[in-house]
């Protein structure tokens, strides 16, 4: 009996749990262990939970749980009459196809579209955004690197995801969000402050959109999700798109990217990103001499790369004054959202995997990653 068919409702005898849970761990005993962590930990995930894994080639474990609480099911109700939707829809038992926004999972998504460019030279990371962005020189900002975009050192004062939401509510087009920001003020030295928000990610889509003479929903789609066979992800397809919080996936999808990153920038047999950049993208940018002013609960003291958490690269040196800090490529690589979703790549032991779930309760989030992570790694010796 697999998880797939596991739907625990609170006046499930405990008799009857234990059976099934006996039949799961006597069917996948090397899974044991990871089964046992998504039925303790789905309530404190939303009540429903995908996860995914992925080695040697195919999927190795591919396990659902639905288990809503009586309070989550009262606050979907809730979110359903708000947004007009059928309760039914919002309280669906999720599956490897269920769509569901992001967030900053989005992140990781718009730097490897950028690298695309980088690819073909369009774009450096040593650029300054000035060249692209007049509007950033013209109110003081244009010395800002896109490297730093990539990695939240712009030094720009930033909101948070609902700030910027709000703020381009009423914006019709991408030079008008970056206008927006062109005119917020500084509150550190750009490559100095690390302020993990969706300001510089929302720059580096502009000149996505500046470089492809294309908006930047059909270079996405253009360049990731049609090549990674992505049927299903996209930035909303409506208004201007939030490059840094704003796409759209499935588990089946997403786990499609992190496959292409695993196998060092290929999909299928064709190159999507070149091996140097991919390498580039997974190395710590966080130096010793940066200000950490804000970071999410859930990365802990991990660095950054571009677009992406690193769990475990040494700190980052600055070989000269300003520079692009460098250290070596990182093992586990991740980008999670503010709703909960956790994937991860791992370099070492060579799989990826990508925990999809919706509940915006962050508390204890480090943890629980670090704690799922240590767990697969154990079956993926």
């Amino acid at each position: 009996m697999s998880l797939k068919s596991l739907n625990i409702r609170p006046k499930v005898s405990a008799t009857l749990i234990f059976l099934l849970l006996f039949q799961v761990s006597f069917a996948q005993q090397n899974f044991s262990k990871v089964n046992d962590w998504l039925i303790k930990n789905v309530p404190d995930l939303g009540g429903r939970a995908v996860l995914m894994i992925y080695k040697d080639g195919k999927i190795v474990y591919s396990e659902t749980i639905n288990n809503l609480s009586k309070q989550q099911e009262t606050r979907g109700k809730i979110k359903a009459k708000v947004q007009g939707k059928e309760v039914e829809d919002v309280l669906q038992d999720y599956t490897t196809t269920t769509r569901e926004r992001i967030a900053s999972s989005s992140k990781w998504l718009t730097a490897a579209l950028l690298m695309t460019y980088i690819d073909e030279n369009k774009v450096r990371l040593t650029d300054s955004v000035g060249k692209f962005l007049p509007v950033m020189t013209k109110y003081g900002k244009g010395g800002i690197k896109v490297w730093q975009c990539l990695n939240h050192t712009t030094g720009i004062k930033s909101g948070g995801l609902r700030d910027m939401l709000v703020g381009m509510k009423n914006t019709k087009t991408m030079f008008e969000s970056i206008e927006q920001i062109a005119m917020l003020p500084m509150e550190g030295t750009p490559g100095k402050y690390f302020h993990y928000s969706n300001t510089g990610l929302q720059l580096l889509a502009a000149i996505i959109e500046k470089v492809s003479e294309k908006d930047f929903e059909t270079a996405f789609k253009e360049r990731i999700a049609d090549p990674l066979e992505m049927k299903n992800t996209d930035f909303g397809k409506s208004g201007v798109p939030l490059a840094a919080g704003g796409a759209y996936s499935t588990p089946d999808d997403y786990m499609k990217f992190l496959m292409m990153l695993l196998n060092e920038g290929e999909f299928n047999g064709q190159r999507i990103i070149s091996k140097a950049l991919i390498n580039e993208m997974q190395k710590n940018r966080f130096a010793r001499d940066v200000e950490r002013a804000y970071a999410p609960e859930e990365a802990g003291n991990w660095g950054y790369g571009f677009g992406a958490w690193i769990m475990d690269a040494p700190l980052a040196i600055s070989e000269k004054k300003d520079a692009m800090p460098v250290s070596k490529r990182g093992t586990a690589i991740t980008s999670p959202g503010l709703f909960g979703s956790f994937p991860w790549i791992d370099n070492d032991k060579k799989y990826c995997a990508f925990l999809f779930v919706h509940n915006l309760k962050n508390k204890g989030r480090h943890t629980r990653y670090t704690e799922l992570k240590e767990i697969v790694d154990g079956v993926m010796r």
